[in-house]
């Protein structure tokens, strides 16, 4: 216990550094500000969740004292807590059933699925997302008019002068970028973290199969509701936006556990891979291709009828 004291206090105080960079206004502190669950989440995974809880609790009340108690809210909720209960979902294990034959290195315990840590990852996105979004206001219109008033000093200090067209696109499309990029970092933050501790030997479970990362089946039901409500109208539409950009990435990332899974019988996989995963940077609506693959694969089951009709690998000779 008073060993991993040292630890927590050192994760959180490069945590609560890296979320404090946003006062600077500097370019750099965007980049900062998404990775600030890093070292958080590098301690839940490498040390336990009570690692990343202490180091969450002395980062939040650090920065509540030295700025503001909203500064400790938004890292609390934004930053600490993911980090907190990702880290101990990740390392949530229980005995494996008779049926299943135990992976190489977990030959007594199943562990928590993958896909229901990304389910988890879209309900965190949802919350700080939708947190941010009313700290503009309590109304869709007092968000909506101070959403475009931002938009509009932004574009003018850039040096460009829009059109309202212009400003009522961004303004409409901006709750959902922000679901969609604060989905790909805190995920792309849980990866890291477990890269990290997996190098240096301290990750506490074998690392998963992410080729079948699958997510529950209630997860299309959901989506299928937030895209109603989308069409609602005021408070409601903006918060159902959110959920549906939310699950849409999580059906984008599985989508690519599909087209790891295709990929399998690929002379030269890694190089196919690359050139997805560089397509998709370069064009960002590709996104929603990914996305349909993933849906493709929870409605017919593609990754299934491939396996079963993949041919068995050749013997070793």
């Amino acid at each position: 216990m008073i060993a991993i004291i040292p630890i927590a206090l050192v994760a959180g105080a490069a945590s609560a550094l890296m979320f404090a960079s946003m006062i600077s206004g500097a370019l750099i502190s965007v980049p900062l500000l998404y990775l600030s669950p890093l070292p958080l989440m590098t301690a839940a995974l490498g040390w336990g969740p009570l690692c990343a809880m202490i180091g969450g609790i002395a980062a939040a009340a650090g920065l509540g004292i030295i700025f503001s108690p909203s500064y400790c809210a938004a890292f609390a909720v934004g930053v600490a807590l993911p980090a907190w209960w990702l880290g101990y979902l990740s390392l949530l294990g229980r005995p494996a059933a008779a049926n299943i034959p135990p992976a190489a290195g977990s030959a007594v315990l199943e562990w928590y699925p993958a896909g229901r840590i990304l389910l988890w990852v879209a309900l965190f996105v949802v919350i700080t997302t939708a947190g941010a979004l009313l700290t503009l206001g309590s109304d869709a219109p007092t968000i909506t008019k101070t959403m475009r008033a931002s938009v509009t000093t932004l574009l003018q200090a850039a040096g460009t002068v829009p059109t309202e067209r212009e400003i009522e696109a961004l303004v409409a499309i901006a709750p959902v970028a922000g679901a969609v990029v604060a989905m790909v970092t805190l995920t792309l933050n849980l990866w890291l973290a477990a890269k990290i501790t997996a190098v240096s030997g301290r990750l506490h479970r074998p690392w998963p199969d992410l080729k079948s990362t699958a997510l529950p089946p209630t997860t299309m039901a959901a989506l299928c509701a937030a895209i109603a409500f989308c069409f609602s109208g005021g408070l409601l539409a903006i918060l159902a936006q959110i959920t549906a950009a939310s699950l849409m990435v999580a059906y984008a990332l599985t989508g690519f556990a599909v087209l790891h899974t295709l990929a399998l019988a690929r002379k030269h996989r890694i190089l196919w891979l690359g050139c997805a995963y560089a397509a998709v940077l370069l064009f960002s609506w590709l996104l929603l291709v990914m996305a349909i693959l993933g849906l493709a694969d929870a409605i017919f089951g593609i990754r299934r009828r491939y396996l079963q009709r993949r041919p068995p690998p050749l013997p070793a000779s």
